[in-house]
């Protein structure tokens, strides 16, 4: 299914380049989403739970798709250990498997795609076994 993803996010960058907001990539992504008949959501909540206690952080996920792949846009100079972080944390919260970093900001796509995948023995958090 990343392939399927990172294809549309070729597609996206060859049609638009770089130098464009995120926002403006995130449209163009949910459109080739759709036209692959991909499942996905935009701007998904990500819920933080901490014993017990929902928190109300508001925090999204630029895309999810078909309910196992975080995707996290960006239209940066470079990519930080920062955001490698929030995509990493994004999949720990939401027990995703994969997750894709997409910087649209950059001359070849190729160069602003990283892909991760959370740890097998990793669970999300409200999980029988993440109270373990």
């Amino acid at each position: 299914m990343t392939a399927q993803i990172i294809g549309c996010a070729i597609e996206v960058h060859r049609a638009l380049g770089p130098g464009l907001l995120e926002s403006a990539y995130e449209q163009c992504m949910a459109h080739e989403l759709s036209l692959r008949g991909l499942r996905f959501g935009v701007q998904v909540p990500i819920p933080v739970l901490y014993k017990g206690l929902a928190l109300a952080c508001a925090y999204k996920a630029d895309l999810v798709i078909e309910g196992d792949v975080v995707v996290e846009l960006k239209s940066v100079d470079s990519i930080t250990a920062l955001h490698q972080a929030q995509l990493l944390t994004y999949l720990k919260l939401t027990g995703a498997r994969v997750g894709l970093l997409v910087n649209f900001n950059v001359r070849r796509l190729v160069d602003g795609l990283t892909r991760f995948r959370r740890l097998a023995g990793e669970a999300a958090p409200g999980s029988e076994a993440a109270g373990r």
